[in-house]
């Protein structure tokens, strides 16, 4: 039985990773963060405290920015597989704490590394690290693909280009089975909702109910490249599957504005989004990211993957989603 760690499994990506994981047969570890509140809502479906200890799922507490806490479950697990998917992950309130995003997203992951390397596992275990999209910034070319110059501009893209290039780094250096997935934006029902496309979701389905009346939102004409959370963490999975170290991007490969998003998720339920939504500065960033296109043909090619779920499907399910959520409410 194959072991996988996976730092923050309780977000969106690593609830799917674990998720696809113990479907794989796969005994799953999670770094969690002692808080004061048991935010686990994404895995606590996963069977976390069989009586009968028939659980494949297990929690320990650590956190990047304490390196020796890193250590410990290194020493305790000896995993096959590490997923680095923990972060501070909102471009938006990193211009806020930009020395706290750089702190988690760079800096932690070369406390990570470096506990991989005195614990003596980087001759044996393979680490994913995730890369962002972000990183590409005012893009230099349209579509992005691995070759293309990154050109980051907010403290959270920065802060991913460090540590994309730290794992680069390591496994230069150490031997250590390492890749970077360049993912672009992906989303799914378990989206937090501070994010664009559930405050959409989210607002159509509290609409619809007649539980809200405005949608404030900051730049429309912003285009991404969106995927499916669960698709993608299948594309992390192969990665770390293939015979030598290397770096993807997954993407689609087409682009939508956050208005034609809205236009997919209201139309859903039958409401003009031009009705309830209005502009909000407070939600613009110091500086913006306009286009984001990926290229994922090398992913196509190295490890079979592609993703399945176009922008309107996924639009519709988290709709469908937030509106069962919401009618299970009093």
């Amino acid at each position: 039985m194959k072991r996988a760690l996976i730092t923050g499994i309780t977000g969106q990506d690593g609830s799917y990773l674990a998720e696809f994981l113990l479907h794989k047969g796969y005994e799953v570890h999670g770094i969690v963060r002692r808080t004061s509140s048991m935010a686990r809502s994404r895995i606590d479906h996963l069977n976390l405290y069989q009586r009968d200890n028939s659980s494949k799922l297990f929690l320990h507490y650590g956190d990047l920015a304490a390196g020796s806490s890193l250590a410990k479950p290194l020493y305790e697990i000896e995993p096959d597989e590490i997923y680095n998917l923990a972060a501070q992950s909102h471009v938006r309130v990193s211009f806020d704490i930009p020395e706290y995003t750089n702190d988690i997203n760079s800096t932690g992951v070369a406390r990570l590394l470096n506990a991989i390397v005195e614990t003596k596992l980087a001759g044996s275990v393979r680490f994913y690290q995730a890369s962002s999209s972000e990183m590409f910034g005012k893009a230099l070319e349209i579509p992005q693909s691995e070759s293309t110059a990154f050109n980051p501009c907010s403290p959270y893209a920065c802060s991913k280009c460090g540590a994309h290039w730290l794992t680069v780094n390591y496994r230069q250096a150490y031997g250590l089975f390492a890749c970077c997935g360049i993912l672009f934006n992906h989303e799914s029902p378990r989206r937090g909702e501070n994010f664009v496309t559930r405050k959409i979701s989210l607002a159509a389905a509290n609409i619809k109910l007649g539980r809200q009346k405005k949608l404030y939102l900051g730049n429309l004409d912003a285009q991404r490249d969106w995927g499916y959370s669960p698709e993608y963490v299948e594309g992390m999975w192969l990665m770390l599957q293939q015979d030598h170290p290397d770096d993807y991007v997954l993407a689609t490969g087409v682009t939508y504005s956050v208005r034609q998003f809205l236009d997919a998720a209201f139309e859903h339920v039958g409401l003009n989004w031009r009705e309830f939504v209005e502009f909000d500065p407070l939600y613009l960033r110091p500086t913006e990211v306009d286009l984001l296109l990926g290229n994922s043909l090398k992913a196509k090619s190295a490890l079979g993957w592609e993703p399945r779920t176009g922008m309107a499907d996924l639009a519709r399910l988290m709709v469908d989603s937030d509106l069962e959520i919401l009618t299970e409410k009093p």
